[in-house]
């Protein structure tokens, strides 16, 4: 008699399984696990140089969901991973006298900045220059990591996410800015998700930005997840008639729920005062958002004075009760720099 070998049920490799949770988690409805979403806020941003190849790994080995990239553009087009188009103070530019010539000063958003930008160097000039810490006086230990990291641009980000299975929340900074310069950002974005095939609502990102019209013109474009950030002042730079205290009532949040399925939020707007959370993650709720807060940071520098330990700015004081006071709220995700104090 013939006999077929049996078979033998093989596990789902662990970043399967986190690919496999993950959507499940931006699908529904409400919260699928009992704590929120730990977003590596420009990767373990606390313990390595952010948006660098290095910090993304770190926060990702110390158990983050989702790793955030902010992308910019280069002159060329090509979308890199930066806090901002200036970056004087996060790359070893200012130091390089073949490009003392390209300091400039800009106004964006309002804005009036000097140094140098993105815009105005190609994606190979790029990729000659090498990140640092941006705020070494709170975190000095970062800055033995300076010099080592080039620059990232999108797909690399995208390629680390998907080799250890976590989700990415990459965030448009200026998308119109960009736009009135020659370099449509929004049609860079969806071409790399389209040859990703990233374009499904059940794709393992959520894209976020503090603009409201790029979010509107994207959900008519690709099905992925939406996040509109919302800050505790002043309001989106493409709409001038708008605040965000407006955007954060019923009524507006109601409106995000249109086109976005999550807000992200200042968290003073969650929690003025320690202990006291306003209604705002309940209203999102009831609009039919998810709630992500940003940002976690573990220093003094950073935190509600009842939730400081001691005088030190740089002194990590108590972000893990902070956290758990936010989880308490009903917080969906929390952006943070110590991906670690999450777990």
């Amino acid at each position: 008699m013939h006999r077929h070998p049996p078979v033998i049920a093989r596990p789902y490799p662990r970043r399967m399984i986190r690919l496999i949770l993950l959507t499940l988690i931006l699908l529904t409805a409400s919260p699928a696990l009992a704590h929120p979403l730990i977003i590596a806020h420009r990767g373990a941003s606390g313990e390595r140089p952010e948006h660098t190849r290095a910090a993304y790994e770190l926060a990702i080995r110390q158990g983050a969901d989702v790793i955030e990239p902010d992308l910019v553009m280069s002159r060329d087009g090509v979308l890199i991973v930066r806090h901002e188009n200036e970056i004087g103070g996060t790359t070893d530019v200012a130091d390089r006298p073949e490009f003392a010539a390209r300091r400039a000063t800009k106004t964006i958003d309002g804005e009036t900045l000097t140094g140098w930008f993105t815009e105005d160097f190609t994606l190979a000039e790029l990729r000659t220059l090498r990140a640092r810490e941006r705020l070494p006086e709170l975190r000095p230990a970062n800055t033995a990591f300076d010099g080592q990291e080039p620059i990232l641009t999108f797909d690399e980000a995208l390629d680390i996410a998907a080799a250890a299975g976590v989700g990415i929340a990459p965030e448009l900074k200026h998308p119109t800015y960009f736009a009135a310069i020659g370099l449509p950002m929004e049609d860079a974005f969806v071409a790399v998700l389209e040859r990703r095939g990233l374009t499904g609502a059940d794709a393992p990102l959520i894209v976020q930005c503090f603009e409201v019209t790029p979010l509107q013109r994207l959900n008519v474009r690709i099905a992925t997840p939406l996040l509109q950030l919302v800050a505790s002042g002043g309001g989106p730079a493409d709409r001038p008639d708008l605040s965000y205290a407006t955007m954060t009532t019923p009524q507006g949040l109601a409106e995000i729920a249109a086109y976005a399925g999550w807000i992200g939020t200042d968290t003073a707007l969650i929690e003025p005062a320690p202990g006291t959370p306003s209604s705002l993650i309940t209203d999102a709720h009831t609009a039919g958002l998810k709630v992500a807060a940003w940002t976690f940071r573990a220093e003094n520098a950073f935190l509600p004075e009842a939730d400081r330990i001691g005088t030190d700015p740089a002194t990590h004081g108590r972000l893990r009760e902070r956290l758990a006071r936010f989880t308490s709220y009903g917080l969906d995700a929390a952006f943070m720099d110590q991906p670690v104090l999450g777990r």
